[in-house]
């Protein structure tokens, strides 16, 4: 399995995503749902950032730091890099 089709299923565990997406279509989607849950669900969307395993000190030091970007870039930017951590460890032992 590929590193693209991998990371879309670890992620279609937290949101629907339709098959065969692009790392950037991927990361789109994510800015999207990350946007609509800081304004709707932020309780769900902490629970997604503690399931995924997002490091809570880190992603507040980042959005301290990167005030130029929107608050949904900057999460769903650590949640999709946590996630291809997990990728990458999954294909080191599974092999």
């Amino acid at each position: 399995m590929d590193d693209i089709n991998a990371l879309s299923r670890i992620i279609g565990k937290d949101f629907e995503l339709e098959e065969q997406l692009s790392e950037e279509l991927i990361r789109n989607k994510m800015i999207h749902a990350f946007s609509w849950l800081l304004d709707n669900d932020i309780s769900r969307m902490m629970n997604i950032l503690y399931r995924a395993d997002v490091d809570e000190e880190k992603l507040k030091s980042l959005l301290m730091g990167r005030s130029q970007l929107p608050s949904a870039e900057v999460i769903a930017d650590e949640y999709i890099r946590r996630q291809k951590q997990k990728v990458e460890t999954w294909k080191k032992y599974s092999t």
